[in-house]
């Protein structure tokens, strides 16, 4: 930082004139105050002359009176003490920009991508959308794209702030900065290095750091004017203490006054501390953009979240299959995915995923009964899959509420007119989700779940969260009219939700935030928060985080503005000369520079350990198993009231 070398500079000069005398101890004090003063003077001619009145004019005018009046030294004490607070000013928004820059540091500087059938080393940033990446053991990744071939685990910390490696094989979304495990892997590149997921990152955070909060407008709102009403404040001094006292002491009264009214502490509250809390968020995986959504969620009281994708993994998976008596679980599988084997409904990837694909011979003559399920021909006999109603239950009625009670939608499978049996998909909740959800309740804030799903199926996993308040069956308009009245009822509210279809309730929360975000510009442009990793946990993090940024810009504002009040009066009535103002006042902006640098710190956004899963295990064709529904806890006594949940 040249403003830090050159404070430096100006202090040494500064503690080396007290030892000399004549003419060396005038020289070494003009040097301080010289080398001192041109790291803010010349800006401040700048701004003056485009008509922008800034902290830096008052300092300028009271050195300028300062040495007018012989002060030589008090000038260059003060320039010496406003060039390290402008210095550390610098330093503060470098050390956030600097950390945010070495995200792109990660990306390696060369990689080796498969042209012509040649292998070939090139830079990274000389990759081309479509070229073959190919990624040893150990190794970064160079850009986004998507695996063609090969299977590893891959550690995304860097970009989405979890420990966990995360599984990935053919068709798997990868990004940037990302280090490859213990397998080879062949990438088809998505995005060049100026537009893949490191860099959107990086851009987006600086966006992001030049949109203000209310409290930050607060702290320019005063500032600004409080520049010219301190030089006609100091004018007014000098005007009516001349006509009672000694001009050249009411002149130096004024300058005083100068120096103790200058709003730069009051002006530098808010900013270092935002600047901080959002450069340490981002490189955790929490994208927050700017400082009114650092206040936003620092202020929530109220968390809506959406279901899908976000308290679950949005990956249905087939939990139980019930077969009529006599029947084989495997038969039930192997008709359900014989029809649904060219389907793209969700249901058709879970049941198509619990079985062995390879000897599987998809149905014949399928067509889809829009709203109830599927019909064709397998081995030679009519087949039919649909929900309870299209296909008559018959004897498996009360197992088909049981599964519906815990949350699972269910079809059943019919073949020749003959009831084979049922097969139970769930999209299954998060592990953390629970854990989330207790850790907000422990913050005073309200939870309520919002989804379109049905009331059963959101009953059973608002349950197994944890959370009491369930609101089913909702229109994307419905979600934006509870999250207004929530907020008139219990006060600021934040809304989680993927950022595309709950796009209206985004809008009209307090603060927006996007669930899983990495990778997705829709989800991450919509929200005013991207947790940019699939961990819930991180919800509350975020939280606890923006609260204790709000709490030291906070006290930023009171502190400046206490010595603010303090100084002034005393300054006018001669009680303090310019060296003590000075100090005190320079004292002031170095503390709430170093308080605000505070809110950078990582001690609410931990790095949480991987939590264990329990198995659910699928039968399949080769091996047929009944799996038991893994019913929670609170979902075997459906008429307790919840309190102990």
């Amino acid at each position: 930082m040249r403003e830090l070398q050159a404070a430096a500079a100006s202090g040494v000069l500064l503690l080396v004139s007290l030892f000399l005398v004549g003419p060396y101890d005038t020289g070494a004090t003009w040097a301080a105050l010289l080398v001192g003063a041109a790291t803010f003077v010349p800006g401040t001619l700048r701004g003056l002359l485009k008509g922008r009145l800034g902290v830096g004019l008052l300092m300028t005018v009271a050195a300028v009176g300062a040495v007018a009046l012989g002060e030589y030294g008090e000038a260059a004490t003060l320039a010496f003490l406003f060039s390290i607070a402008e210095g550390l000013e610098g330093y503060a928004v470098a050390r956030t920009q600097h950390g945010l820059r070495a995200l792109l540091d990660l990306v390696p500087p060369t990689a080796t991508v498969r042209r012509g059938g040649t292998e070939t080393e090139v830079a990274a940033a000389d990759l081309r959308v479509g070229d073959v990446l190919l990624v040893r053991p150990g190794e970064r990744i160079a850009t986004d794209g998507v695996v063609a071939s090969g299977r590893s685990a891959l550690d995304t910390s860097v970009v989405t702030g979890e420990s966990v490696p995360v599984e990935a094989g053919p068709g798997a979304d990868v990004f940037a900065g990302c280090v490859n495990g213990s397998g080879a892997l062949e990438i088809t590149v998505t995005a060049t290095a100026r537009d893949n997921s490191l860099a959107r990152l990086v851009h987006i955070v600086h966006e992001a750091q030049e949109r203000k909060g209310a409290s930050q407008r607060l702290a320019q709102k005063f500032a600004k004017p409080l520049v010219p009403g301190v030089l006609v404040l100091a004018a007014l001094i000098v005007a009516l203490g001349s006509l009672f006292g000694d001009p050249a002491v009411w002149m130096e009264r004024s300058l005083v006054v100068l120096v103790a009214a200058a709003p730069c502490a009051f002006a530098l509250s808010v900013p270092v501390a935002v600047v901080a809390a959002i450069g340490t968020a981002s490189r955790a995986g929490v994208l927050i953009k700017g400082g009114a959504a650092v206040e936003a969620l620092g202020k929530v009281k109220v968390v809506a979240l959406d279901k899908t994708g976000t308290l679950t993994r949005n990956e249905p998976e087939v939990i139980d299959v019930v077969p009529a008596t006599g029947t084989d679980p495997a038969r039930v599988l192997a008709v359900a995915a014989a029809l649904e084997a060219r389907s793209e409904h969700p249901l058709a990837a879970a049941i198509l995923a619990a079985v062995d694909t390879r000897d599987l011979a998809p149905g014949e003559d399928v067509e889809a009964v829009p709203g109830n399920g599927l019909t064709g021909t397998v081995d030679g006999g009519k087949a039919r899959l649909g929900k309870p109603g299209f296909v008559d239950a018959g004897p498996l009625a009360d197992d088909v509420l049981r599964l519906q009670d815990a949350g699972a939608t269910v079809v059943l499978v019919e073949h020749d007119r003959v009831l084979l049996g049922a097969v139970a998909v769930r999209d299954e909740i998060r592990p953390e989700a629970a854990e989330a959800v207790k850790v907000l309740r422990g913050q005073g804030v309200r939870v309520v779940m919002l989804t379109g799903d049905n009331a059963r199926t959101a009953a059973a996993i608002g349950a197994a969260a944890g959370i009491d308040d369930v609101r089913a069956e909702l229109l994307p308009q419905d979600k934006a009219r509870i999250v207004t009245e929530l907020r008139s009822a219990h006060g600021p509210v934040a809304m989680v939700g993927d950022g595309i279809n709950d796009a209206p309730a985004l809008a009209t929360a307090d603060a927006g935030i996007a669930m899983g975000a990495m990778g997705s510009d829709v989800a991450v442009e919509a929200a005013d928060i991207a947790l940019m990793g699939e961990d819930l946990r991180r919800l509350p993090d975020a939280i606890a985080h923006t609260r204790a940024a709000r709490r030291v810009f906070t006290q930023n504002l009171l502190m400046s503005g206490g010595i603010l009040v303090a100084l002034v009066p005393l300054a006018a009535t001669g009680v303090l000369g310019l060296a003590t103002v000075v100090a005190g006042h320079e004292l002031a902006e170095v503390l709430v520079i170093g308080n605000g640098i505070r809110a950078g710190r990582r001690r609410h956004l931990p790095a949480h350990a991987a939590l264990r899963e329990a198995g659910r295990a699928v039968p399949s064709v080769r091996r047929p198993v009944q799996v038991p529904v893994p019913v929670p806890v609170a979902l075997a006594a459906p008429n307790s009231c919840g309190c102990c949940d």
